[in-house]
């Protein structure tokens, strides 16, 4: 099989950063599904693994495919199923035409959407699930949490786009951060209530708002930035998730006055340490699939390129780390 490797420590501009490899087709596992990989999505993750990995590897967390073989202990999948998942970070990625994934962090993949739109919402859709839900305690059910109130840093990005739509979904009050006419767009149309400016002081563009503090944040970039503002934006006993790592250390003492509980969102945590609701991640999966195809919510797909080869994958690296990216990349194998 054709297989993109990546250069460990690479830049993403650097001319042999991504090479054409042909692989053996891997064999399944007991849990494991062997599928013929369709379309991949790009995620910021693909550019830190590359620049961090200990040694030459495929990259790619996102997939939609069609199942070929099955392990020996596999019982929710069969041969010719198409599904989509997010993968495992202790595995090879999902930048090949096969691709072997564990049946507890997979799921059918939505009937009405494209393989590009599908393939496009796995890894973003269980970060964004889990801050929500898991780490910040809402309940995920349509309007459960009405009268609550979420600021999301980042709401036009992969995770933001999501976590906007589900938040929507579930209903809060939704504040989500962007900074050009098309982000705060797109913001709206995934049912953002209100924009506010992270080029500016977010508490001082809450209030401008017209609100003083809000019941969560989730912040999905820069926290190093928003840190300070962030402990004046969020209520007392208040909630925040985040998910981008910094780069130095941070004052945590500063949401001491206000009791305030912080989480990490790591949707790699479950498969990497084989948790015992392990499984919760291809349930979750089921789930959105079920609101995609009913139309609660939409694929956050912004591009696509089509063909597997190193100048694809190399562009979509440069391209997410532009730090323009809205919404999702994808590849059409």
């Amino acid at each position: 099989m054709k297989a993109i490797i990546a250069k460990t420590g690479s830049k993403a501009q650097d001319t042999d950063a991504f090479t054409l490899a042909d692989q053996p087709i891997p064999e399944p596992g007991a849990q494991d599904l062997l599928v013929k990989v369709v379309a991949i999505g790009m995620n910021p993750v693909d550019t830190k693994v590359r620049e961090r990995m200990p040694a030459d590897g495929v990259l790619g967390w996102d997939a939609y495919g069609v199942v070929e073989k099955i392990g020996k202990d596999v019982e929710c999948f069969k041969k010719g199923d198409t599904v989509y998942y997010a993968g495992d970070l202790t595995r090879p990625g999902t930048n090949s035409e096969y691709h072997l994934v564990d049946q507890r962090i997979a799921a059918i993949a939505p009937e009405k959407l494209s393989p590009e739109d599908a393939a496009a919402m796995p890894l973003t859709s269980i970060t964004a699930w889990e801050g929500l839900f898991d780490r910040l305690g809402f309940t995920p059910e349509a309007d459960a949490n009405t009268g609550k109130s979420i600021l999301i840093v980042g709401g036009a990005g992969g995770v933001g786009s999501v976590a906007t739509q589900l938040a929507h979904w579930a209903g809060l009050k939704v504040f989500a951060t962007a900074s050009r006419t098309e982000t705060v767009e797109w913001c709206k149309k995934l049912g953002a209530d209100v924009t506010i400016n992270h080029r500016n002081n977010l508490a001082e563009e809450l209030k401008a708002a017209g609100t003083e503090t809000v019941d969560a944040i989730f912040c999905t970039t820069q926290m190093e930035r928003h840190w300070e503002a962030m402990a004046d934006c969020i209520r007392p006993q208040g909630r925040i998730v985040l998910i981008d790592d910094p780069t130095q250390p941070l004052d945590i003492t500063v949401f001491k006055r206000k009791s305030v509980s912080i989480s990490w969102e790591f949707m790699y945590t479950r498969s990497m340490f084989k948790t015992d609701d392990m499984a919760e991640q291809g349930k979750l999966l089921s789930k959105v699939a079920e609101l995609l195809d009913g139309g609660t919510l939409i694929s956050t797909r912004q591009e696509t390129l089509h063909g597997l080869t190193p100048e694809n994958i190399q562009a979509m690296h440069i391209k997410q780390e532009s730090g323009t990216m809205m919404g999702k990349q994808v590849l059409v194998l």
